[in-house]
């Protein structure tokens, strides 16, 4: 199998691995841990593997310049975005969870204009628009009445885990392009580890371990080796190969296993509200990541 062909089953993986995460999260929080004490659980175990095996792939070192890029990354990208992100999908269901997700691309286009000064095409502002028309018609109207004990609250910090991420991906690309990406992503979990410290010790105290089943271990296990460490180590496989565009296609996946996975398990249900707003998403994404035609 050729380079290409294995970063595209790579991004394929990770796309299957988060949508999955949405339901199996579920599972976990809030009735055996709450939201902050498993992020926190899942942080600070992604830190120690990535602290092991970071010798056997880089012996670079950071320049101090650099520093507070890489504590700005971890707040966008580890502190903000799993805060908001396992907070709201403790009272939304997974579906709704994964479609708000797919609204990152267009969320970084946005800040690439503002941020970098990128030209913006009115094709795209059309997509930008159809996707927020999706996005806020989910987030007031996409009321499930399965597994979702406060789903406006739950939509709303899934979509500022979004916009979080967004900023993330800006912030990191700099980074990305200086140094091995072991280098710092250790960094990058350090101090994020220390940024939801002080959110997840009381709830991590107060975990009965004692009390809970083999089987969710198993899924505290999944989420912290598979969801974190393993997705961040196959986007390295995909990204080497694959431009970023190409890439960020992939997240479009995550809503469609996050569903299969879900209703096959009875978490959730698909409504004609999931449906229209999916589509406006959707159509909102495509018209954003489509490239101008050459001439």
């Amino acid at each position: 199998m050729s380079k290409r062909n294995w970063a595209l089953l790579a991004a394929t993986l990770v796309s299957i691995i988060y949508g999955v995460t949405f339901t199996i999260a579920k599972d976990v929080m809030p009735k055996y841990i709450e939201p902050f004490g498993f992020i926190l659980m899942r942080v600070g175990g992604s830190m120690l593997l990535f602290w092991l095996i970071t010798p056997f792939f880089s012996t670079e070192k950071i320049e101090k310049q650099d520093f507070p890029r890489i504590i700005a990354a971890a707040f966008f990208g580890v502190a903000l975005n799993m805060l908001t992100f396992f907070k709201g999908l403790s009272y939304t269901s997974p579906i709704m969870g994964a479609v708000l997700m797919v609204t990152t691309p267009m969320i970084v286009l946005v800040l690439s204009a503002i941020l970098m000064k990128e030209r913006m095409q009115n094709r795209k502002i059309y997509g930008l628009i159809l996707g927020l028309i999706g996005t806020v018609f989910l987030i007031l109207y996409g009321k499930s009445v399965i597994n979702a004990s406060n789903a406006t609250l739950g939509n709303i910090l899934v979509f500022i885990n979004a916009v979080s991420y967004g900023f993330y991906l800006i912030i990191v690309k700099k980074l990305m392009d200086k140094y091995n990406a072991f280098t710092f992503v250790k960094w990058i979990y350090t101090f994020g580890f220390l940024m939801v410290l002080p959110f997840g010790w009381s709830e991590f105290q107060a975990v009965d371990f004692t009390n809970i089943p083999m089987d969710i271990f198993w899924k505290i296990g999944f989420v912290v080796v598979f969801s974190t460490f393993l997705t961040y180590l196959l986007n390295l496989v995909s990204m080497r190969e694959l431009k970023p565009t190409t890439v960020a296609v992939f997240i479009y996946l995550q809503p469609l296993f996050a569903t299969i996975f879900a209703v096959s398990l009875g978490k959730d249900d698909v409504t004609w509200v999931k449906i229209i707003s999916a589509v406006l998403i959707f159509n909102g994404v495509y018209l954003v990541t489509q490239k101008k035609s050459s001439q």
